[in-house]
């Protein structure tokens, strides 16, 4: 279907996990969301030290980049970065620059493709990249962003200290629409972004207790209150309770044991509270 199977320009198309301890992510996420993270490193990808994140389909959920002590000394924290597709990577580098963004990483090839570390206007980091098919799947479809789907990254937020530039900034670089929004009151406007027609996410005024702007990732879990249980048995921390949202599922930010925020979204299995 075609909102499932989105690829193309401005199309979230992989989701990575940069963190000082892949171990202890694989033992988190495994509990939480139900996904497989490699023990190991893939050698395919030289002297970095990554490793693939399966759902349960076999489908891959994105990856894991394992920071060593001279990325941490230069700057670099636990995270979840969101990839997003471009048709041209150096152009749209020099765009985004010439329109207020900056580069964290200039345009290199890897052997997945070109990729591109970018930030908009008001400093939310993000990845660009023109990825190159496998041989012989040149019409592959990238489903690690899946709006209903468990195991699958299912809502992409922005929370930005100028929403409506930023909603000029994606909508003018990656064709996004901005339709529809929610009144959170003193919060401001939650607002709906939507790509090829279909929902991808939303912009929302930043709290002032959030540092910096950012996106934040929520993956979708099978049961909210199982994977509640899991965060905090298994060393996370909860940014707030599970919060109900249009359409009857729940939705909660935290934090995992090394420091990278992110978020889930999911059904209450029981139908009641805890």
């Amino acid at each position: 279907t075609g909102g499932m199977n989105m690829s193309g320009h401005g199309s979230f198309i992989w989701y990575e996990l940069m963190t000082t301890d892949p171990l202890a992510a694989k033992h988190f996420y495994g509990a939480v969301v139900g996904w497989q993270i490699a023990a190991q490193a893939d050698p395919a990808a030289g002297d970095i030290d990554y490793r693939m994140i399966t759902r349960g389909d076999g489908g891959h959920a994105g990856g894991v980049l394992v920071l060593t002590k001279a990325m941490c000394d230069s700057g670099a924290r636990p995270c979840w970065l969101g990839y997003l597709c471009v048709d041209d990577v150096d152009a749209i580098t020099a765009a985004i620059t010439t329109d207020g963004g900056s580069v964290m990483m200039p345009p290199m090839d890897l052997p997945v493709g070109r990729i591109a570390m970018l930030c908009d206007p008001q400093g939310a980091p993000f990845y660009v990249m023109k990825p190159m098919p496998p041989a012989g799947q040149q019409n592959a479809t990238n489903d690690v962003f899946s709006h209903m789907s468990p195991q699958h990254v299912r809502w992409n937020e922005l929370s930005t200290s100028d929403p409506q530039a930023a909603i000029a900034f994606y909508t003018q670089h990656f064709g996004w629409t901005q339709e529809g929004d929610l009144d959170m009151g003193e919060m401001g406007k939650y607002r709906f972004l939507q790509h090829q027609a279909a929902p991808i996410g939303a912009v929302m005024p930043r709290m002032p207790d959030m540092p910096v702007s950012a996106w934040q990732y929520y993956i979708g879990v099978d049961d909210i209150d199982r994977a509640v249980a899991a965060i905090a048995s298994h060393g996370g921390r909860l940014f707030h309770d599970p919060m109900e949202i249009p359409g009857g599922e729940f939705a909660v930010s935290a934090m995992d044991p090394q420091g990278a925020a992110f978020g889930l979204v999911g059904p209450r299995a029981t139908g009641t509270a805890p």
